[in-house]
C-alpha cells in the first residue's frame, strides 16, 4: 500500500479530472484505485462506487439550489426508475463479476476505456 498522502494526491487529482470534464468517476476512480493505491480489481470496484456515491450526493445537493434558482426541477419519476434499474444492474454485475478472474476484469475495463474514450472524443 502506497503511502496516504500519496493516494490522497492521486484522489485530487482524479477528482479534479472529474470535476472538469465532467464524467469520469468510475472510469478514473478505478484505474488510479488499482494503479496507484494497489487495490485489488474487485475491491477497487467497490470502493470507486461509494466515492462516487458520496461525490454525487454533495454534487445533488448544489444543484438542487442551481434548479430551484432557474425555476426548474427534478424528473422524480425518471429518476426513481432510472436508479431502480441501476441498482439491480449493480447487484447483477456484482454477481457475474465474482465469477471472472481480476487478469480478465483488468483487461476488459482497459478495453472498455479505450473504447469510451474514443467515443466520448468523437
Amino acid at each position: 500500500m502506497r503511502a496516504y498522502w500519496k493516494v490522497m494526491l492521486d484522489g485530487f487529482g482524479a477528482g479534479m479530472l472529474t470535476g472538469l470534464v465532467g464524467v469520469g468517476g468510475g472510469f478514473l476512480i478505478v484505474p488510479v484505485l488499482v494503479l496507484l493505491g494497489g487495490l485489488p480489481m474487485h475491491l477497487a470496484i467497490g470502493t470507486s462506487l461509494f466515492i462516487i456515491s458520496v461525490e454525487r450526493a454533495s454534487g445533488f445537493a448544489k444543484y438542487m439550489d442551481v434548479l430551484s434558482d432557474s425555476g426548474l426541477s427534478i424528473h422524480w419519476d425518471l429518476m426513481l426508475v432510472f436508479s431502480i434499474i441501476g441498482i439491480a444492474g449493480s447487484f447483477v454485475g456484482g454477481k457475474v463479476g465474482s465469477y471472472v478472474p481480476q487478469a480478465r476484469l483488468k483487461r476488459g475495463f482497459a478495453l472498455f476505456l479505450v473504447v469510451m474514450g474514443v467515443v466520448i472524443l468523437g
